[in-house]
């Protein structure tokens, strides 16, 4: 079996998997409790928060516990909007987020505020003057993603966060869900900042928001002061002590395997983009893990069917879309036609995929498209 989805999800690491069967059995405690065992819980849960900042670069107290991306998102961008309104009810972002942050703004919408979305150039990339001309007086956040989820498209982070820093009454929010673990991201030069456990090989349901410190935001969820009563809530200890255990390790492979992650993409990107029948649609210069192309004519329902038939799996687009018939938003966005943007195919790889792997996926995809074309006369 050839897994090349990694960008919907990734395999746990065994340790990740050790460590929550561990803390569930020892620490099951509710670290509000008063008693020994909960203090015990308590003092675990601490040294996550320290571990995690620790990995990060950030203060300890600036380390929220979540879901994961979708509530981070969520957290970030409606909480700076109901906290601030007062000081505006204006946002931007772009067209090509993921759907929990698209869908956050257009809740708000629906409130009354106003957002600004940005477009994108063929590759999927914003413009920083778009970004500096869209800000107005009542503009209180700035929410861009790092890695372009579908094309793997590395957004101009450093250049939106000078630009946000010339005006001290917004915030800057990042969604870094497929960034972590592949690109290192300075967040002393951002206010909020949301990241992923089991896109690192960690375990779905658990995720870090990271809230600058002197960030106010409104709670999503109102109850006991957990999270510093960001968060109400008992923690998902188990799920945050190998949270951060798989943050460690995939950081520990970013320094270590970096090398080879940048050599099986470029393996991939260059004998994909041989093929005839296939149109590149992830830049030459991306993230060091998505190869993002359209096979025109070609339903890309039925090349991943016949790959999977294969032991090879891949997707279309990002999973939290891929249920949605049709053309991709993303690959829309970018300008491409419908053709095009209907037959987007998604290849998504991590530190322990290998060279042999992705030789035989160019083996194997070729085949497919050759039957394929046999069929179609």
């Amino acid at each position: 079996m050839i897994y090349f989805d990694n960008s919907a999800t990734t395999k746990p690491y065994p340790e990740v998997l050790n460590s929550f069967q561990q803390v569930s059995e020892r620490y099951y405690g509710n670290p509000s409790s008063i008693h020994a065992f909960g203090s015990e819980a308590e003092r675990l849960l601490q040294q996550s928060k320290k571990q995690a900042s620790g990995l990060l670069g950030i203060h300890a107290d600036e380390v929220v516990f979540t879901s994961g991306g979708t509530e981070g998102n969520n957290m970030a961008i409606k909480g700076i909007a109901l906290q601030h309104q007062n000081r505006g009810k204006h946002i931007i972002t772009t067209t090509i987020e993921h759907p929990s942050v698209l869908e956050a703004c257009r809740s708000l919408e629906s409130l009354g505020f106003e957002v600004t979305y940005l477009p994108v150039n063929g590759a999927g990339r914003i413009s920083v003057e778009d970004v500096q001309a869209a800000i107005r007086e009542d503009t209180i956040l700035i929410s861009v993603m790092h890695v372009n989820n579908e094309l793997g498209t590395i957004q101009p982070i450093e250049e939106i966060a000078n630009v946000a820093r010339q005006h001290p009454k917004l915030y800057f929010h990042v969604d870094y869900v497929q960034g972590l673990g592949k690109i290192d991201l300075d967040l002393s030069r951002i206010d909020l900042c949301t990241m992923s456990s089991h896109k690192v090989h960690g375990l779905k349901g658990t995720g870090i928001l990271y809230v600058k410190r002197n960030t106010s935001l409104f709670p999503l969820l109102h109850g006991g002061s957990q999270e510093a009563s960001y968060r109400a809530g008992t923690e998902n200890l188990p799920g945050i002590v190998s949270m951060v255990k798989a943050l460690r390790m995939t950081k520990e492979n970013q320094k270590q395997k970096g090398k080879h992650l940048r050599e099986l993409h470029q393996q991939l990107y260059e004998e994909i983009s041989k093929f005839d029948e296939v149109v590149m649609n992830t830049p030459s210069e991306s993230a060091p893990h998505i190869v993002n192309f359209s096979v025109p004519g070609f339903k890309p329902e039925v090349v991943i069917h016949a790959l999977g038939e294969r032991g090879i799996y891949i997707s279309t687009k990002s999973a939290c879309s891929s249920k949605h018939a049709d053309e991709s938003a993303v690959l829309t966005a970018c300008g491409h036609s419908h053709e095009r943007s209907s037959a987007g195919l998604r290849v998504s790889i991590t530190y322990d995929n290998t060279m042999e792997e992705g030789a035989r996926f160019i083996r194997v995809l070729r085949e497919v498209l050759t039957e394929l074309k046999e069929v179609m006369g």
